[in-house]
């Protein structure tokens, strides 16, 4: 699976590829919901890839896979414990090697899946460098397929712009300065290059800063960690931080968007982790319209 040109031969009927895509999503979603500072984390890092593999003039079946892993990328953390995962501020070493097991856990996570195919490069790979300092493996250069270098960037990208519990979120220009820095060394040059020439042109700022298709990131009042709102809940919608469980009344004015703090907490069907329809529907329309499904 680490030999470059590595592709996918899957043997699963058209029929069954949206259920079985619903479940990766759902999966990773679910994940997700218990990192009360990442909300939209996989969207973003899922949509830079997907613009980076098409600046890059990769096949649609390419290009659909990297958007599919950049969603899953993270899926095992759910084998991290909340004190880790949810640590407000940096790890020490030894919590930074129970992190650093994400990659495999996810691995294992999706043995046996009639899709694991399409993501397990990204999944198992995203934390590999040029430089053979990554993990798990220690890969090199173009040893590391190139999803796994496109979402190692993307990745790092949308960690630096967005706030964390030690850090506010930095702005592009920053982010993208680091990037080059470290070219080549942390991160694919190629890849790199290109997420720099896409942000300098402005292609990233609509992602930037939201959790789905215009919808800008929204914190809890109380506390400060993201609280994410779909698209199905209007002006008036009650929303909850999943960290406090402070309850936010949302407030639209066309475009904008704003939360009240209403002074209450959530009970425990509100604080109750949930899939966004809307949401998901978009993701797999658009998976499926791009991804060639023979084997």
């Amino acid at each position: 699976m680490n030999i470059p040109g590595y592709r996918p031969r899957l043997s699963v009927a058209a029929s069954a590829i949206h259920p079985l895509l619903k479940s990766l999503y759902v999966m990773a979603a679910l994940v997700e919901a218990r990192d009360a500072y990442t909300g939209g984390h996989l969207w973003r890092v899922s949509q830079f890839s997907q613009l980076l593999a098409m600046d890059m003039g990769l096949p649609a079946s390419e290009v659909a896979r990297i958007s599919l892993g950049g969603f899953l990328h993270d899926l095992g953390k759910i084998g991290v414990p909340d004190a880790v995962l949810n640590k407000p501020g940096p790890l020490d070493e030894h919590e930074f090697e129970v992190m650093r097991t994400h990659p495999e856990v996810g691995q294992r996570l999706l043995t046996g899946h009639p899709l694991a195919p399409l993501v397990l490069p990204v999944v198992l790979m995203h934390h590999e460098t040029p430089d053979g300092r990554g993990y798990p493996q220690g890969l090199r250069g173009e040893a590391i397929p190139v999803e796994a270098r496109i979402v190692g960037v993307t990745d790092a990208f949308d960690a630096m712009t967005s706030t964390r519990p030690y850090r506010s979120a930095m702005p592009i220009a920053t982010a993208l300065d680091i990037i080059a820095e470290y070219l080549g060394s942390q991160f694919d040059r190629e890849c790199g290059e290109r997420l720099i020439a896409l942000g300098e042109r402005g292609a990233l700022e609509h992602i930037v800063g939201h959790s789905e298709p215009h919808i800008p990131l929204q914190h809890c009042a109380g506390c400060g960690p993201i609280i994410v709102v779909k698209h199905s809940q209007p002006s008036g919608s009650l929303v909850y931080c999943r960290a406090c469980g402070g309850e936010h009344r949302v407030e639209r004015d066309g475009k904008e968007m704003r939360l009240i703090f209403t002074g209450r907490l959530g009970n425990a069907a509100a604080l109750e982790p949930d899939m966004d329809d809307f949401l998901l529907e978009e993701l797999l329309e658009e998976t499926e319209t791009l991804l060639d499904v023979a084997a």
